[in-house]
């Protein structure tokens, strides 16, 4: 096609261009003529061989790329951002083959958990959109590294952790899809900061992102990789469970994730910060939101000392000692919510 064939050319001369200068470039744009180069795409580039080659080392080639675009300017309409998205994914997911089907299966996942739940169209709709543009940042890292199948170095651990990153900053760059960067920023996120790209907790997660983490992280268990060979279903399962019982992922979307996935109803047991029990969350929430001992005592049907005392044992556990800074532990580990 002729993208394609401009596309052959410019990808050379770009190097040629950087490594020899734009004499090299043009030299292999002529020496390649008719032969690695369609012809027609050859003349056009050697006789306009200067502005191009200066348009390509422009600060912004973006800027210059949709200058370019000839009048009248197409629109993307709503309804056709899915389509864009799914393209997308497909793309992403075909450099390598150990993740063939990993954004799509990520996006049927918690497109199902949605449903189930009740969620809006507009809602389920827009977490669709995140789950198959979420790895979008992957085709920044070589694949020599997804590839490789041994341990990664530091280095390559890192670049690993910035494709999270990038996929938030290439949607960041369109109104269509600026909305959608939250959420596929967060999906290596853990609830207690130990995910990347920004070691966020609970409290910055809205819960679509939670979603998606735990249905990218089944995903992948049930996908083989070049170090590992792939998770039977019940054993990702139980991996999903562990994590979220170790408060690294929220377990309403690990249970909400399992039940897409075919499996059986089955929660697993929160881990509260400051190894706090269900019964002292719930002192904690009310503590929170400003009720005395005696009105705890009443909304859990204990008494008002019974409940003085569970705050005394939350306030030392959490380190706080006042009403007001309960009330940022809470909202700060995400507790308000539950």
């Amino acid at each position: 096609s002729p993208p394609a064939r401009l596309l052959a050319l410019a990808q050379v001369v770009e190097v040629f261009a950087r490594v020899a200068g734009p004499a090299g470039a043009v030299a292999v744009a002529r020496a390649r003529r008719g032969k690695h180069f369609d012809p027609a795409v050859a003349d056009a580039f050697l006789e306009h061989a200067p502005e191009i080659l200066e348009a390509a080392t422009a600060p912004s080639v973006w800027d210059v790329f949709l200058e370019a675009e000839p009048a009248p300017h197409r629109v993307l309409e709503d309804e056709r951002v899915d389509d864009v998205a799914l393209a997308f994914a497909r793309y992403v997911d075909l450099k390598s083959p150990f993740t063939l089907g990993h954004s799509t299966g990520v996006a049927r996942l918690a497109t199902l958990a949605a449903t189930r739940a009740g969620t809006s169209e507009t809602h389920a709709r827009r977490l669709a959109r995140a789950a198959l543009l979420h790895d979008l940042g992957r085709v920044s890292v070589p694949n020599g590294i997804w590839d490789k199948p041994g341990p990664l170095n530091a280095a390559e651990r890192e670049r690993v952790r910035l494709h999270a990153y990038h996929s938030e900053r290439i949607l960041a760059h369109t109104p269509a899809l600026a909305s959608l960067a939250p959420l596929v920023a967060g999906h290596h996120e853990r609830l207690d900061g130990s995910g990347y790209h920004r070691g966020a907790t609970i409290a910055a997660l809205e819960p679509a992102a939670r979603l998606i983490a735990a249905c990218d992280v089944y995903q992948a268990l049930t996908e083989a990789r070049p170090h590992r060979a792939a998770f039977k279903p019940e054993a990702a399962a139980r991996e999903l469970r562990a994590l979220a019982t170790a408060g690294k992922l929220d377990a309403d979307a690990v249970a909400a994730t399992l039940s897409a996935a075919g499996h059986a109803a089955s929660r697993a047991r929160k881990a509260w910060p400051a190894g706090l029990t269900d019964r002292e969350v719930a002192i904690l929430v009310l503590v929170a939101r400003g009720l005395s001992n005696k009105e705890i005592g009443r909304a859990l049907h204990i008494s008002p000392v019974t409940a003085k005392n569970h705050v005394a044992h939350v306030y030392e556990k959490t380190g706080v000692a006042t009403r007001a800074a309960a009330a940022l532990y809470a909202v700060t580990n995400g507790l308000v919510e539950t």
